[in-house]
């Protein structure tokens, strides 16, 4: 076997934990906004309560991945060094990615970085726009794009028609008494249907019952029906344990939504992220299996089990924490919030604003907690958002679809944030400057990565070991130079000592 694919392989596992833990610091902290936001959870326990639901859904991944990621290449018309290469490459290129927009709290999605990686790098190794399935390349985009536009339109007309009933009464009895059970029965009822019915419908018991009850009724009556029943019981509990229970339903539903995104997220994202680094071992370790065979490969649940954990770990950093507080912030009900968009964003956003009507102001007034810190949203909101992420993402990932939960969450955000009118108000063109300012580099970063993949795996591929080297080193100069400016655009646009930034991390 030659000795670079060894170094490849080695390479390609070793990039793999750090990938992992990249993730962690972006796409998994996101999964947190809502209950973080509306101080439901302090921070610390959200994370490891979403990483439990993680590494669940990395239970009920699934046990073949696809080596070429949803058909994005052939990996037919390489040789194994050649597509180890397209692997590590992505890889090299991703960490880069993610480090960055991390360091200055920008959300980004690992699944549409890698596609575009996988796309650059699969031409600069075949020198050929032949060997991309442009089709499927296509479909996994429009899939992307349309997650975002139903997350953003569900969030907002949810959000909108919930808060009508609720008003910012969502710890008055009354209130929630004569509203609050059909909401949650609502909420129960489609996280229900799209985290069980439609997320884990391969397992067994869960093929049984659709079979033997709801195919028998009817998919219109079962949740109908499912809907009542949870009514009731809400509308119950809430008169046995009154006030006890009226403050902390919509707590209690949003952490149940971050609990199904987390899952949710086990089973898309975890395995997209780690497909690369899984997949160049496999190939490795069977080199005498052609790529065409090996296009798809059996991966141990335990080695998805491994890379949770890793991005878990991800969670709990301090970039982390940048990307799950700027996101907060640009949905914030605080009408002055520290965020920073450039210039031209906000010309934008102030042009958009002049276009919109003007009205009441929806959303609660801001608070703070009991311990003193800004509450972003309050609970219903907060259960809006986990919910609708959750449910958008699972019925991805039950139709094969590998979509964003960054983008999704991200959305859900700005989305309930416009019905509720916060983005109308006070540092509004901020707000909705940052939202400009981060679909942008969405869409620069999706350039940026088929670029930087193609001209690192040609490096690597006509260079062998040296082109690696020069590859991990730029990989490296790069990280050390984002963290130093990063550093640095964090004291000027948030100017916190280290003991509060240490605090709001914990709490």
């Amino acid at each position: 076997m030659p000795e670079f694919t060894t170094v490849l392989m080695v390479v390609a596992v070793g990039m793999l934990a750090w990938d992992c833990l990249e993730v962690g610091k972006n796409d998994a902290a996101n999964l947190i906004n809502g209950v973080f936001g509306a101080r439901v959870l302090t921070r610390r326990t959200a994370i490891w309560l979403a990483g439990i639901a993680v590494l669940l859904g990395a239970l009920f991944a699934a046990p073949v991945m696809e080596t070429a990621r949803k058909g994005i290449f052939d990996p037919g018309q390489l040789l194994i060094q050649q597509a180890m290469v397209v692997y590590v490459s992505a890889y090299i290129v991703d960490t880069a990615m993610l480090h960055t927009y991390s360091s200055y709290g920008m959300p980004v999605s690992t699944t549409a970085s890698l596609v575009f990686e996988l796309v650059g790098a699969s031409i600069g190794v075949a020198l050929s726009l032949g060997i991309v399935h442009w089709d499927k390349v296509g479909s996994v985009l429009n899939a992307i794009g349309i997650s975002i536009l139903l997350s953003g339109v569900a969030g907002f007309l949810v959000q909108r028609m919930f808060r009508a009933a609720i008003r910012d009464e969502h710890t008055d009895h009354m209130r929630v008494l004569l509203h609050g059970p059909w909401i949650a029965g609502l909420m129960l009822t489609w996280l229900s249907w799209f985290m069980i019915l439609k997320g884990m419908k391969a397992v067994p018991f869960i093929a049984t019952l659709k079979g033997t009850i709801v195919d028998t009724i009817g998919m219109g009556g079962f949740l109908l029906i499912t809907w009542g029943v949870l009514t009731l019981v809400v509308h119950m509990l809430i008169t046995i344990f009154q006030e006890r229970l009226t403050k902390r339903l919509f707590g209690i539903l949003a952490i149940l939504g971050m609990l199904c995104l987390a899952f949710a997220f086990g089973q898309n994202d975890l395995a997209n992220g780690a497909s690369p680094g899984l997949s160049a071992f496999w190939l490795w370790k069977n080199a005498d299996v052609s790529t065409t065979i090996a296009s798809q490969v059996p991966i141990p649940v335990w080695m998805l089990a491994a890379c949770g954990l890793l991005m878990v770990l991800g969670m709990t950093t301090k970039s982390a924490q940048r990307v799950t507080r700027a996101a907060v912030n640009t949905g914030s009900q605080f009408d002055h919030i520290a965020l920073y968009a450039p210039r031209w964003c906000r010309a934008i956003a102030r042009q958009i604003l002049r276009l919109r009507p003007k009205g009441p102001d929806l959303a609660p007034p801001p608070q703070l907690s009991e311990k003193g810190k800004r509450v972003h949203f309050d609970p219903l909101r907060a259960a809006v958002i986990m919910s609708v992420s959750a449910s958008v993402i699972a019925f991805a990932s039950s139709k094969g679809y590998p979509v964003s939960s960054t983008y999704v969450t991200f959305a859900a955000v700005v989305s309930t944030g416009m019905a509720d009118r916060t983005m109308a108000r006070g540092d509004a063109d901020l707000k909705i400057g940052r939202t400009i300012w981060v679909v942008f580099s969405w869409l620069f970063g999706g350039l940026l990565a088929l670029v930087a993949g193609a001209g690192v795996a040609f490096l690597m591929l006509k260079a062998s070991t040296l082109g690696l080297c020069i590859a991990l080193g730029g990989n490296f100069a790069l990280r050390a130079f984002v963290r130093l400016r990063a550093d640095k655009h964090e004291k000027k646009y948030h100017p916190q000592t280290e003991a509060e930034v240490l605090e709001e991390a914990q709490g």
